[in-house]
């Protein structure tokens, strides 16, 4: 809140703040509105929380007693990460089939900041970024406090939603007329909500046009260990193909080891050797303005990684509860069809349009107690379309699936 006396009217406190910030900053949409202001008893059926924290997804406590390393209370600032981390993140993209130098891999405090770098990196301020369609929308955000332009190409309903280079190809040829310059193509592998992957294919084709245009591919690999039908012949690693484009891939805890609550982001760089050599030079300038990557996290890494299937087990076994509930309530006869769920944490219904997303997310809340959230949040191009977090409690999941199937019946 402002004091009292501070000297300038509202009109002019806003223009004197950045328009990095979105103008709508703090107005709720009407399902937010409608959670804030529910007052009925009876317990509400979250299916939308992702954070495996609060949903009875617990590690044994020694996981976190490798946090008290002694060595920790001493500070070795290292802007790529400390070299016994890389090194460990180098072994876990070896279990991918990729070979990794740990002189090419950087250490930061999340996706989320990885990505603040490499737009920081790749992209002056007004230059585009293109994003897929549908996905998930934090990259709006990280692209506005960047000054980037964000612009969307699609990924094809009728193919599944899989990704094509020759979308990508279309999008830069309709920038080029309006003299908009592409600095960066970000790829989601696997996609999120839709668990869709990559094809070899596709992928080479993608880097092609990256080395002819000049611009950076950015793949979010953060469910790489979340596949459960990865396309034929698909890529779990994009910086691990040889190109002549700059590839960076994206990792991190959160999703690796269940374990968001650790904050440690991986990259992983490529490209031709001169390039490379001169990003990784800029990419350290950038990190070691900031050395945001605490030191525990990074002592520990190595024996949380070689730990990874052991953590991942439990969400693994609530994935398949949960995807199990989900074909057992919309199976054949069913108005909802579930959208093949080959990766990730989320599950996509495609219902009946009787009503607007918006208006059926509503109801579903004031009439069955269940939250989900509606696809228009993913930018899916039409209606209507759910998405639901696989990662729910099983009992909640199941019952707000038959909650769904009775109001849709």
């Amino acid at each position: 809140m402002l004091p009292t006396c501070y000297p300038y009217t509202p009109a002019s406190v806003f223009q004197a703040l950045s328009t990095r910030m979105p103008k709508a900053l703090g107005q709720e949409n009407r399902l937010t509105k409608a959670l804030a202001a529910r007052t009925r008893p009876e317990p509400l059926l979250d299916l939308t929380g992702t954070n495996p924290t609060t949903a009875g997804l617990v590690h044994p406590d020694d996981v976190f007693a490798l946090l008290g390393d002694p060595g920790s209370r001493l500070y070795e600032p290292e802007p790529r990460g400390r070299l016994e981390a890389r090194e460990a993140v180098a072994r876990y993209y070896a279990s991918h089939g990729v070979p990794a130098q740990a002189s090419r891999i950087l250490l930061s405090a999340s996706s989320s900041e990885t990505y603040s770098w490499l737009f920081k990196l790749l992209a002056g301020p007004g230059e585009t970024v293109l994003v897929p369609a549908p996905s998930y929308p934090l990259l709006d955000a990280l692209a506005g406090l960047e000054a980037v332009r964000l612009e969307r190409y699609r990924l094809p309903e009728e193919d599944g939603w899989a990704f094509h280079a020759g979308a990508v190809e279309e999008k830069l040829d309709e920038l080029a007329h309006r003299g908009q310059r592409v600095a960066a193509v970000v790829v989601v592998n696997p996609n999120n909500p839709t668990g869709t992957g990559i094809s070899r294919g596709e992928a080479t084709a993608l880097l092609d046009l990256a080395a002819r245009h000049g611009f950076g591919v950015i793949s979010d690999e953060v469910f790489a260990d979340d596949v459960r039908a990865r396309p034929r012949d698909g890529v779990a690693v994009l910086a691990g193909l040889e190109s002549d484009a700059l590839v960076f891939s994206l990792g991190g805890l959160s999703k690796t080891l269940v374990l968001p609550q650790l904050k440690l982001g991986f990259l992983l760089a490529s490209g031709p050797a001169p390039l490379l050599a001169a990003a990784l030079e800029r990419l350290e300038w950038i990190a070691d303005t900031f050395l945001s990557v605490g030191t525990p996290v990074q002592r520990a890494l190595p024996q949380l990684l070689a730990r990874r299937l052991q953590l991942k087990a439990p969400l693994t076994r609530r994935l398949a509860t949960n995807l199990g509930a989900l074909r057992s309530t919309f199976g054949a006869g069913s108005p909802v069809s579930v959208l093949p769920c080959h990766a990730g944490w989320s599950a996509v219904l495609r219902v009946p349009r009787r009503e607007s997303e918006e208006e059926l997310v509503l109801s579903l809340l004031e009439k069955q107690d269940v939250l989900a959230q509606p696809g228009y949040f993913y930018e899916f191009p039409h209606e209507a379309f759910l998405v639901l977090s696989l990662v729910t409690e099983p009992a909640t999941f199941a019952e707000g699936l038959a909650r769904i199937s009775n109001a849709l019946a």
